[in-house]
């Protein structure tokens, strides 16, 4: 932030002394004795001369500066608290919440939660094509290439949700592969964790309902939802669709209407996307929907 305003800062000051240098020629009088005399040869160089050296020397002070603040950026102070992995699909980001023990990683998608005012270390690589992330917010962007792992780190200072977006064309379905950050304090951060840590709840009820038996036809072999034998890695993790506060990468708000009008108009909303358009009946509907309601 400090890097930009002194940047703004001194643009503004040399647009002014340029400026008013401009002005000064302008408007300056020249002696009407002979007005196209030159009065002596090289004596206007010398301010070339002195223009040359500050102008270099402010340069040169600035590189030194911005790569100074750019170090600091790429490596952060402290230790981040958590690191992520985001993968980046055709058209939309599977967040991978790293841990040492394995029973406290879990995935979730185009939604990320940070803690308030500390470090996090993000992994970004891709499924597929090029892929950039940018949180305009909180970082600059970071190429995402097939092959290899790139890194950037974050850090939200405020509350609120920071919206990223996919800045290297990838597809007909590039401008709608967007993202957002919820900073949070650590206390919600961490209840918000161990939430989603959980596998899917009522599950064993919902073993019986046409709806669950529907959504391991139709769905499954695409979507995982933990705690039952949906295991499909090709799109979004499912097991706590609801508590995400949009669908389809940013498309539409998740609502229930929204939910149902995606999955069967998907190709219509997101063409190209991954997610075919489901035709379902009235009955299939309510019932895909009541499951898909317990997946909070």
């Amino acid at each position: 932030m400090y890097l930009g305003w002194a940047l703004a800062g001194l643009s503004v000051a040399i647009c002014f002394i340029i400026a008013l240098l401009l002005l000064t020629a302008i408007f300056r009088k020249r002696k009407t004795s002979n007005p196209h005399k030159i009065e002596s040869e090289g004596k206007g160089l010398q301010w070339v001369y002195i223009g040359t050296g500050i102008s270099t020397v402010i340069l040169f002070v600035l590189v030194i500066y911005s790569l100074t603040v750019l170090n600091q950026v790429a490596k952060p102070s402290q230790t981040p608290s958590i690191t992520i992995t985001v993968t980046g699909y055709d058209w939309w980001w599977k967040v991978e919440y790293e841990h040492d023990d394995p029973a406290k990683r879990f995935i979730t998608a185009n939604e990320i939660h940070i803690p308030v005012g500390q470090s996090v270390l993000i992994k970004l690589k891709s499924a597929d094509v090029i892929h950039a992330f940018w949180v305009p917010k909180l970082a600059g962007k970071t190429q995402m290439i097939p092959g290899l792992i790139n890194q950037q780190w974050i850090q939200a200072d405020v509350p609120g949700v920071y919206t990223g977006q996919c800045t290297q064309f990838c597809g007909v379905g590039h401008a709608h592969m967007s993202l957002e950050v919820v900073a949070e304090s650590v206390e919600d951060f961490e209840k918000w964790q161990n939430a989603q840590r959980q596998p899917a709840t009522q599950v064993l009820r919902a073993e019986q309902d046409s709806g669950y038996k529907l959504f391991m036809d139709r769905c499954a072999g695409c979507h995982a939802v933990r705690g039952t034998d949906a295991k499909g890695e090709h799109g979004p993790d499912l097991t706590h669709l609801n508590s995400r506060r949009r669908l389809a990468a940013g498309v539409l708000t998740n609502t229930p209407d929204h939910l149902m009008e995606w999955i069967g108009n998907a190709q219509l909303l997101k063409p190209g996307s991954r997610m075919p358009s489901f035709k379902l009946s009235e009955s299939e509907i309510s019932a895909l929907a009541l499951f898909l309601s317990t997946l909070d």
